[in-house]
């Protein structure tokens, strides 16, 4: 059972500094439609779950204990079978399935998901999983997962990719138990997939998928033009140019994904309750739909998505009015410059916000929301950088940025505890302990009238994901995307392993 040298076959090959790029494979399906080449605006910083790689499922090299349907349920994946709570909802015990094998041949068992889990809690990914207090293996085929506090949404967790225990570790090889496997990875270039052949839930019919990096949305546009990709991930108006062109679809997806302003709160601007209130009020977010959108996706508010139902409180929403967004400035001292600027004791309401370069319609909210903000006076200075720019700077600095899950609630809003007061993380807290669905939905509703009252950030849309496709193989099924989409996670392709040619 356990690993021989020949692991390191799946070593995983990296390009030096400065390599010449290739050129991409031909987008005609190969011999027999066997392979696609796709193209992604984002390239993982990471193939390790351990660092936070596929944290939403969909990973195409590995798999978790369950994994998410069409319709954002859960269903077994290397379990056996759903994980069950004990009483107390303090605790999960899973079976595993005794069928499965790694891509370097080895079998899976408990003793890998002891590995990755206990590697979890001391890996950068151990926040998300802030509740888990250890797991233990039962007998061969059972591990129960103990939790330090009731978490309704454990189980969506689960998702996280195993790793053999011996990689389970955060520079542990890129081995999985998924649908495809590394051939070769050329960071800043693309990513290689062949098609795991002994994959327990049958060899996939594509062989090989060539995912292109490609950052700045204009340029995969114009190469998707020229016929260099299968498809590829595009703003909404950019994907309208291929409308009714021959043998290519194109497909939205609506999602959870929000776009927002970052108000960070420890500067002296973004962190004053006046000021965030008032931008609030000062944005139009319905202009920004209908003008940089073309409609596709909806208003925001708040961080909890329309598309679920069951806890979206649609009463929780700001008035677009400037003229309470002034007032409420007035009130709190922030008084008109000679600019036009306001400023209280001394200080300018003035403050930064980045947004990535390449991203057109990060950058085009972010213009939006910087005319609106100057409307009502406030100055907000706009700065396109890298995300290894950005990275270090989200602390005090505002970022036009993106999160979001259709799963449940607590998986992204928890993250929020601490940002808009007590009784929005008295919701957030109490959603998470509950058990009953009607008496959580009533939790998250709170925490909406709460962030509201007292706004940490400013919500803007919930755009469509739009996508350009190569109409050549049938398996496509239309879902709602989470934060994590494009050709390696959600998306059109989040089934690829299920496609074949026409």
């Amino acid at each position: 059972m356990r690993r021989s040298p020949l692991l390191l076959l799946l070593v995983v090959s990296l390009a030096v500094a400065g390599c010449t790029e290739t050129a991409t494979p031909r987008p005609d399906g190969g011999e027999n439609g066997t392979s696609i080449v796709l193209a992604d605006r984002d390239e993982p910083t990471t193939l390790n779950p351990l660092l936070g790689y596929g944290e939403q499922g969909v990973s195409k090299i590995y798999d978790g204990l369950v994994e998410h349907r069409q319709d954002g349920s859960l269903r077994p994946q290397l379990a056996a079978e759903l994980p069950e709570p004990s009483v107390d909802g303090l605790s999960w015990t899973v079976k595993l399935r005794g069928d499965v094998k790694f891509t370097d041949g080895s079998t899976f068992g408990a003793e890998d998901v002891l590995a990755t889990y206990g590697a979890v809690m001391q890996s950068p990914v151990k926040e998300r999983f802030s509740t888990l207090k250890g797991v233990v293996q039962l007998d061969p085929s059972t591990v129960r997962f103990t939790l330090s506090q009731t978490q309704a949404a454990f189980p969506h967790l689960l998702v996280l990719g195993i790793l053999p225990s011996e990689q389970a570790r955060p520079d542990g090889e890129v081995v999985g138990t998924g649908p495809f496997k590394v051939a070769e990875w050329r960071k800043g270039d693309r990513l290689v997939l062949d098609a795991n052949e002994d994959y327990f839930g049958g060899a996939p019919k594509i062989k090989k998928v060539t995912v292109v990096f490609v950052g700045d949305d204009n340029q995969r546009a114009r190469r998707m033009q020229d016929g260099e990709f299968d498809g590829t991930v595009l703003p909404p108006k950019l994907a309208e140019t291929f409308r009714g062109r021959s043998n290519l679809l194109v497909q939205y997806h609506r999602s959870a994904d929000y776009r927002a302003v970052s108000l960070p709160a420890g500067h002296p601007v973004t962190g004053d309750a006046a000021i965030r209130l008032a931008l609030n009020h000062a944005t139009n977010r319905q202009g920004m739909l209908d003008t940089l959108l073309d409609g596709k996706g909806t208003v925001g508010y708040t961080p909890v998505p329309d598309v679920l139902a069951e806890e979206f409180d649609p009463a929780a929403k700001f008035r677009f009015d400037k003229a309470e967004a002034a007032r409420l400035l007035d009130a709190a001292g922030w008084v008109p410059g000679g600019d036009g600027i306001r400023v209280r004791e001394g200080v300018a309401a003035r403050f930064t916000l980045m947004y990535p370069l390449g991203d057109d319609l990060r950058a085009d909210l972010a213009t939006a929301f910087a005319a609106d903000a100057k409307a009502v006076g406030v100055d907000v200075q706009l700065a396109g950088l890298s995300w290894e720019a950005i990275r270090p700077r989200t602390g005090t600095d505002a970022l036009l940025h993106g999160e979001g899950s259709t799963f449940d609630p607590d998986l992204v809003l928890h993250g929020l505890r601490g940002q808009g007061g007590a009784a929005a993380d008295e919701a957030l807290d109490h959603g998470r302990g509950l058990v009953d669905p009607a008496q959580r939905a009533v939790a998250y509703k709170l925490f909406q009238q709460a962030f509201v009252a007292a706004p940490s950030m400013v919500v803007l849309v919930f755009p469509e994901h739009a996508y350009v496709m190569r109409d050549s193989w049938n398996g496509y099924e239309a879902i709602v995307d989470p934060s994590s989409y494009g050709a390696l996670a959600w998306g059109p392709w989040w089934n690829l392993d299920k496609w074949e040619p026409k």
